[in-house]
């Protein structure tokens, strides 16, 4: 399971044992090792529109960004950080407008939906936003209604 460090801590509250729970169960539903360490940062708006603009060319601003460290996770050791997930603090507390959640619960959906990233999960084709859909619905039931 993925050792994870949080870097920046946000305005609104998260809860370790929710966190902890969402990596865990997608430790057990994804067969894909999760043997190394995550970071997850909070940056502010120009920071996330910047880094989108430097490696994925878009010039705007996005609610989370996932980067992978190496192509060859072999020779890591579990301390290593292999992967970033990046916040938009703001855009988080928009979402949770937009969708009529709590902050702390669209930062979970992010959560969830960066980490199926970081193991190779896409939603560009119809086939795998279906895929990847299915797996965040269900990893988000087991979470939060079990």
């Amino acid at each position: 399971m993925f050792n994870y460090n949080i870097l920046t801590t946000p305005s609104f509250n998260t809860n370790k044992k929710c966190i902890d729970s969402i990596f865990e169960c997608i430790f057990n539903i994804v067969n894909i090792p999760q043997n190394w360490t995550l970071n997850i940062v909070f940056l502010d708006d120009d920071s996330i529109k910047n880094l989108n603009k430097n490696y994925r060319n878009i010039d705007k601003t996005t609610d989370v960004l996932s980067f992978h460290y190496f192509d060859d996770f072999n020779d890591l050791k579990k301390d290593d950080i292999a992967w970033e997930i990046i916040m938009s603090e703001s855009k988080i507390k928009e979402q949770a407008i937009e969708y009529s959640l709590w902050e702390e619960k669209e930062f979970y959906k992010l959560l969830i939906h960066s980490i199926l990233h970081i193991l190779w999960y896409d939603h560009e084709l119809d086939n795998d936003y279906i895929i990847m859909q299915d797996l965040e619905d269900k990893i988000w039931k087991e979470v939060f209604w079990n």
